[in-house]
């Protein structure tokens, strides 16, 4: 994925109060089948690029029982 970075500043809407902008670029996000590919365009089109590697994301199984277990450290709200 392809994002361009924000180049104007946002601002609030005093009557709505929603967030806007003039920067119609920082909406944009373009999708390429490798990085090697985005990597390509932004060269070409004379981009300037940095490349993040997504994080590993660790999933840790949770059971909605254990809410509830007579053993739980955690104070229980609602």
């Amino acid at each position: 994925m392809f994002e361009y970075g924000q180049s104007a500043p946002r601002h609030q809407d005093s009557l709505m109060g929603w967030t806007g902008s003039s920067d119609t670029r920082a909406q944009l996000r373009l999708y390429f089948s490798s990085c090697e590919e985005a990597v390509a365009y932004a060269q070409r089109e004379h981009i300037a690029f940095e490349v993040e590697k997504p994080a590993e994301r660790i999933r840790v199984p949770k059971v909605y029982a254990d809410n509830f277990a007579s053993n739980r450290i955690q104070n229980w709200t609602h």
